[in-house]
C-alpha cells in the first residue's frame, strides 16, 4: 500500500524524490510504541533511491541556489504556514510514531517546528559579513550555497530535529536529501507534502525512508554530497565521518551525552528538584538530559527525599492521555538495553532508590522511572549514556569535586548548575566541558546561540549565523583601491 491511516491522518508511505512519490520493492514495519501495533509497511531505499534522490537535489540545486534570499525566505514562511496549519496532524501522528506526550507535541514541539523555519527565513536576510578594510582595501564576507545537504535525525524529536537543519540548509540555497529514522519516519513524509503545498521546487527537498546501513550509508558517502548533518549515536557518529572524510565533506554531529546537573548547598532544593524531574521528560530520550545528579554533601539527603516523592507521583501511561507525564521507550529493544544498564549497575553494588524494571500491566515498553545511588565511581552507569528514564546520585564536597565529577565522562554536550551564589555560578560554568550549560534552569533554546557538544557529543556548532556557516561555503572577496576605469 502507498498511504496508511495513522490516527485519522493519511500518510503517504513511500519516498519523496524530485517532487513526486516513489515506491520501492521492500517495506520495513513501523511500530507504535504504545501498544506495540504496527502502524504501516514503509518504502525500504537503499543505494538506488538514495542516488535517485542525490541526483533530483543536484538537477534543482543550480536554480534554487541562484533564487535570490528574499525569494527563499518567502518559501520557508509558507512552509512555516502550512505546518501551522497541520500542527493537529503532525503531532497525533508522530506521538503514534514514536511514544512522546501529545500534549508536548501539541503545545511546543510542532509550534517549534514551524519557527525553526521563520527563524531561519528571518535570520537569512540579516546576514551580514559588514566590511574589513586592509591597507585600504576593502574586504566583503558572503555565504554561497553549499550543494547538496544529507540530513539523517534520531527518532526521539524526529521532526524537530530535522527542521532545525532542513530550514538552513534550504535558506542558504541548499538542497536536501532527508533519511528519517526507521523507528518513526511517518512525519517526515508530511513535511514533503507542506513543502509540495508551499510551493517549493521539485527536487529542492527530498526524503528517502530505509535503514541506517541501507540508506543512511550510502547518502554520507554519495560523492555529490555537500555537506553532512547527522544526530545519533556516538558508535554511528563515527562512522559517519569516517564515510564523509574520504569525500572530504564537511560533517556537523550531535552525538550523545552524560550530562551533570549539580546542586550546591545553597541552591534553590525546590528549584533543583523540580529540574531534576524533568530530566525524566520523553521517558529519558533526550540527549541533552542531565541524568548524573551531583549534590552537595549537607543537603543530599533533603534533596533525595523531596525527589523520592516527586518521583513517586509521575503518571506513566499512554501519551495521548492528557494526565500523562513519561510515556514509553521507543521499542521493546530499547527496553531491553536500558533495563540491562540498571542490572548491571545494581549487580556492581548501585542501589535502587526508585523504580527499576518495566511497568506491568502495559502493553508496550514503558520503563518505570528510575533513581539509582551509590554507583561505584568510573562505573559504566556513570559513563555512558543510557538514554532512558534512569537518573544517578552522587554527592560532593565542594567546588573542586563537583566539577571533577562532573567532567568525568567522555562525553560534553550539556550541564546545569543550581547554587544562589552568582560568582559560584560563573566560576563553575567557565570549569564545565560541555557546549551548553544552563543556570538555574534547564533546556532554554534560543535558537540565535550556538548549540553543540564537545568530546564524544559531537563536532560543530549550529544556530543563528553559526547554522549557515556550515550550511554553506563563507566567502571573502577583497577590493583593491586602486585599477578601477576612471568615468572619462
Amino acid at each position: 500500500m502507498s498511504t496508511a491511516l495513522i490516527a485519522g491522518v493519511e500518510v503517504d508511505t513511500r519516498h519523496w524524490i524530485g517532487g513526486r512519490r516513489v515506491g520501492s520493492a521492500a517495506g520495513f514495519a513501523d511500530v507504535s510504541p504504545i501498544d506495540d501495533a504496527e502502524l504501516a509497511q514503509i518504502a525500504r531505499g537503499g543505494a538506488a533511491e538514495v542516488d535517485a534522490a542525490v541526483q533530483a537535489a543536484a538537477a534543482a540545486f543550480p536554480a534554487w541556489g541562484a533564487t535570490p534570499a528574499a525569494e527563499r525566505a518567502e518559501v520557508l514562511q509558507a512552509i512555516a504556514a502550512g505546518i501551522e496549519k497541520r500542527v493537529e496532524d503532525l503531532a497525533v501522528v508522530e506521538t503514534v510514531d514514536n511514544g512522546s506526550l501529545l500534549r508536548s507535541h501539541r503545545r511546543s514541539v510542532m509550534p517549534r517546528v514551524a519557527h525553526n523555519f521563520r527563524f531561519f527565513a528571518e535570520w537569512l536576510g540579516q546576514l551580514d559579513g559588514g566590511e574589513l578594510e586592509i591597507r585600504e582595501h576593502r574586504e566583503r564576507v558572503s555565504w554561497q550555497p553549499a550543494g547538496i545537504t544529507a540530513v539523517i535525525t534520531p527518532w526521539n524529536a524526529p521532526l524537530m530535529l530535522a527542521t532545525w537543519r532542513i530550514a538552513p540548509a534550504l535558506a542558504a540555497g541548499n538542497t536536501v536529501v532527508a533519511k528519517p529514522p526507521e523507528l518513526a519516519p511517518l512525519t517526515a513524509s508530511l513535511l514533503a507534502d507542506i513543502t509540495r503545498d508551499a510551493g517549493l521546487p521539485d527536487g529542492v527537498f527530498n526524503v528517502v525512508q530505509g535503514l541506517g546501513t541501507e540508506a543512511g550509508a550510502p547518502l554520507v558517502a554519495h560523492p555529490a554530497v555537500a555537506r553532512v548533518s547527522f544526530t545519533g549515536s556516538v558508535a554511528t557518529g563515527r562512522a559517519v565521518a569516517s564515510a564523509a572524510g574520504a569525500q572530504l565533506t564537511p560533517v556537523s554531529l550531535e552525538l550523545g551525552g552524560k550530562s551533570a546537573l549539580v546542586v550546591f548547598a545553597d541552591a534553590d532544593l525546590d528549584l533543583a528538584v523540580a529540574n531534576a524531574l524533568e530530566q525524566y521528560d520523553n521517558a529519558g530520550q533526550v540527549c541533552l538530559a542531565g541524568s548524573r545528579l551531583l549534590v552537595e554533601e549537607p543537603v543530599a539527603g533533603e534533596f533525595a527525599e523531596r525527589l523520592l516523592v516527586r518521583i513517586a507521583a509521575l503518571r506513566q501511561g499512554d501519551p495521548r492521555d492528557e494526565e500523562t507525564e513519561i510515556g514509553p521507550s521507543i521499542s521493546r529493544a530499547h527496553l531491553r538495553r536500558i533495563d540491562g544498564f540498571v542490572r548491571r549497575a545494581v549487580a556492581d553494588g548501585a542501589r535502587v532508590l526508585a523504580g527499576g524494571g518495566a511497568l506491568a500491566g502495559k502493553p508496550g515498553p514503558y520503563y518505570r522511572p528510575t533513581l539509582l545511588a551509590g554507583a561505584r565511581p568510573g562505573s559504566e552507569i556513570l559513563t555512558e549514556e543510557v538514554f532512558g528514564p534512569v537518573l544517578t546520585l552522587q554527592t560532593f564536597a565542594g567546588e573542586d569535586q563537583a566539577v571533577e565529577l562532573a567532567n568525568s565522562t567522555s562525553y560534553g554536550l550539556a550541564a546545569m548548575i543550581f547554587t544562589g551564589d552568582r560568582e559560584r555560578a560563573e566560576r563553575t560554568a567557565d570549569r564545565l566541558v560541555a557546549g551548553t550549560v544552563w543556570v538555574n534552569c534547564f533546556f532554554v533554546r534560543d535558537l540565535r546561540a550556538p548549540f553543540g557538544g564537545t568530546r564524544n557529543s559531537g563536532i560543530g556548532r549550529e544556530g543563528g549565523t553559526w547554522s549557515f556557516d556550515f550550511y554553506s561555503d563563507v566567502k571573502n572577496t577583497v577590493y583593491a583601491p586602486r585599477g578601477w576605469r576612471s568615468d572619462g
